[in-house]
C-alpha cells in the first residue's frame, strides 16, 4: 500500500505542476519526514505494524502537502524576482534567484510552523493516551510526530536549496 500511495502522491504532484523537475524536489521532502518518523519508531521501540504503515501514510500526505506550499512560496518570490528585474531591463542572476530563494523560504517558515504546532497538538495527547486502543493510536500517530519533527527542520532548509540548484541550473551562464 505504501508504495502505492507514494505513486499517488507523485502523480497528483505531476498534475498540479506539469513539470518534473518541482515534482521531484517535493517527492525529495518525503524521506526527510520518513527519516523522524522512523527514529522515533526506533526509540519508542514499536514494530512495523499495518498501524504504523498507516501513520507513514499520512505523514507523507502531511509532508508532500507542505512541501508544495513550500514551492509555491518559492515559485512566487522568483516570479516576482524576474518581474522585477524584466522591469529594470535587465536578465536575472544568481544574486536575485537566492534573494528570491531567501524570501519566499522566510515567508514559509510562520505557515509551516503553524501546520507542526497544530498537529503536534493534536498528536501529543494521542501518544501519552492510555485506555482502549491506545495502543494502535499511538502507533498511528508515532511517525507522524516523528516526522513532522525532521520535516520542519529538513524542508525549510533542503526544499529551498534544491530549488536554487535546479533554477540556478537554468540561469544564464554568461553573467
Amino acid at each position: 500500500v505504501v508504495p502505492v500511495t507514494l505513486m499517488i502522491i507523485f502523480l497528483l504532484l505531476y498534475l498540479n505542476f506539469r513539470r518534473i523537475t518541482e515534482t521531484l524536489i517535493v517527492m525529495l521532502s518525503l524521506p526527510f519526514a520518513l527519516v523522524g518518523g522512523l527514529w522515533l519508531m526506533w526509540w519508542l521501540d514499536y514494530n512495523l505494524s499495518v498501524a504504523v504503515a498507516v501513520g507513514f501514510i499520512a505523514l507523507a500526505g502531511v509532508a508532500a502537502e507542505t512541501g508544495v506550499v513550500m514551492l509555491i512560496y518559492l515559485d512566487h518570490a522568483w516570479a516576482e524576482a524576474k518581474e522585477r528585474c524584466r522591469l529594470e531591463g535587465r536578465l536575472p542572476g544568481p544574486t536575485d534567484l537566492y534573494g528570491a530563494v531567501m524570501e519566499g523560504a522566510v515567508e514559509r517558515v510562520r505557515p509551516k510552523m503553524m501546520t507542526v504546532v497544530a498537529i503536534m497538538a493534536g498528536l501529543l495527547p494521542i501518544m501519552w493516551g492510555t485506555g482502549t486502543g491506545s495502543e494502535v493510536m499511538s502507533r498511528i500517530a508515532a511517525p507522524m510526530v516523528g516526522g513532522m519533527i525532521s520535516s520542519t527542520v529538513l524542508t525549510l532548509a533542503v526544499i529551498p536549496a534544491i530549488y536554487a540548484l535546479v533554477k540556478g541550473w537554468r540561469l544564464p551562464k554568461h553573467q
